[in-house]
């Protein structure tokens, strides 16, 4: 879409003309633009690449949506959303991850971790991360639902695409149908976030302000606290005070971490390949697989 079709477009939907685009970073489904607003009201535009369909834009306001009505999750108010254009508040950012942006994360996630369903692990309809399908169909147990709609389930789709060797593919799926040796079903699922990682935090004046392009699920909320170290999203602060509110089970850090880190793992073998790979084979190869 160029910008002019966008910022027509935008007028039409708002009733205002942008004074202006602005490229961001962090589109998996589309390009991502900041528009200014003449009336300081500035908004996120998303927009959907060739062919995107109801597993691009809709799904994240679904998501977007379900967040805000669950849980005291900031999220962006979303003003408009179809396949090809999705429209939502731009929340304040820039300021950073420190100390006190953790700890009311922690607070924040801690709460959300704490809302929960009676129907299993997984979702009322399937999700997307980093614009990848992610199969959510119920589970009463969480072993199957992380073994078989996560590690199997990723791991045969980056072989489908060439990005993950076939024997590879397998020891990925023997782990799995083993992983009942160090994970215990939780004592119930938790609604997370899903797709932790720093750029999807964001923070101004030591508060968080949004969390955004979620991948919500019901889970073992132990997946959504090991992802957010795999890329320094958060680290000591953060675990200190989210134990304030839900202590960790002993082996978190020394296996369970890794154990959960398999599945964005694949999930970045499927949509990049290259190193990793390397580091799916060393998990496996750590646990003795």
């Amino acid at each position: 879409m160029g910008s002019d079709h966008l910022l027509g477009r935008i007028e039409t939907i708002i009733g205002q003309r942008p004074d202006g685009l602005e490229a961001l970073s962090g589109g998996c489904v589309g390009e991502v633009y900041g528009v200014s607003m003449p009336d300081g009201h500035d908004l996120v535009a998303k927009v959907g690449g060739s062919g995107a369909t109801d597993t691009g834009l809709m799904l994240e306001r679904r998501m977007l949506a379900y967040l805000g009505e669950h849980s005291d999750v900031p999220v962006p108010d979303v003003l408009f959303a179809d396949n090809d254009l999705l429209l939502m508040e731009r929340l304040p950012s820039g300021g950073g991850l420190g100390g006190d942006v953790q700890r009311h994360a922690a607070d924040l996630i801690a709460a959300l971790h704490s809302v929960t369903t009676d129907q299993g692990f997984g979702f009322s309809f399937d999700t997307v991360i980093g614009g990848l399908p992610q199969p959510n169909a119920w589970r009463e147990h969480w072993r199957d639902f992380f073994a078989q709609q996560r590690l199997v389930y990723m791991a045969t789709e980056a072989e489908r695409v060439g990005r993950l060797p076939s024997d590879l593919r397998a020891r990925v799926e023997r782990f799995a149908n083993a992983i009942d040796r160090w994970i215990t079903e939780p004592a119930e699922p938790s609604l997370i976030h899903g797709d932790l990682w720093g750029g999807n935090v964001l923070s101004k004046s030591g508060r968080i302000t949004g969390l955004i392009d979620p991948a919500i699920y019901y889970a073992d909320p132990e997946i959504e606290l090991a992802f957010s170290t795999l890329f320094s999203t958060f680290g000591d602060a953060f675990f200190s005070r989210y134990q304030e509110h839900c202590p960790l089970q002993p082996g978190f850090f020394e296996e369970r971490r890794d154990i959960y880190n398999l599945y964005p793992l694949l999930v970045h073998v499927r949509l990049f390949g290259g190193s990793y790979v390397t580091s799916v084979e060393h998990t496996l190869n750590r646990f003795g697989f």
